[in-house]
């Protein structure tokens, strides 16, 4: 089936993510969205999950990960959120004068393993339309 596997166990653990910036301010603009996007992607390689769709929006962040069960889906959005502020911040100093911090410590994960695949990342791709 080509499923994922570590040395101990064979998954599909797919999640729905979603996280907003501070205070939901609109600071994930041009080029900051592009950079996001980027560091996102390496981190879920170093991860060895698999990103299967994302939407960076002005004021929140959508994913949609195949996540390790063992690495956990916690860990991995805390990776996520924690790497990514630090490069951000780093390379964007306007970040750090608009923000004390770049994300809120709370998120929103849902499994998708009830819904069809293709309409999760359907709602995420069509995120910029809406």
């Amino acid at each position: 089936m080509g499923l994922p596997s570590n040395n101990n166990v064979v998954y599909s653990c797919r999640y729905h993510v979603v996280f907003c910036p501070k205070y939901r301010r609109k600071v994930l603009t041009p080029p900051i969205d592009v950079r996001l996007k980027e560091v996102i992607r390496e981190i879920c390689a170093d991860a060895e999950s698999e990103l299967i769709e994302m939407e960076v929006m002005p004021d929140h962040v959508h994913l949609l990960l195949d996540c390790d069960p063992q690495f956990g889906i916690n860990r991995l959005v805390r990776s996520i959120k924690g790497r990514s502020a630090h490069v951000l911040r780093s390379e964007f100093p306007a970040l750090k004068s608009r923000l004390p911090s770049l994300w809120t410590s709370s998120y929103f994960v849902a499994t998708v393993g009830g819904a069809p695949l293709a309409f999760i990342k359907q709602y995420i791709e069509d995120q910029k339309g809406v």
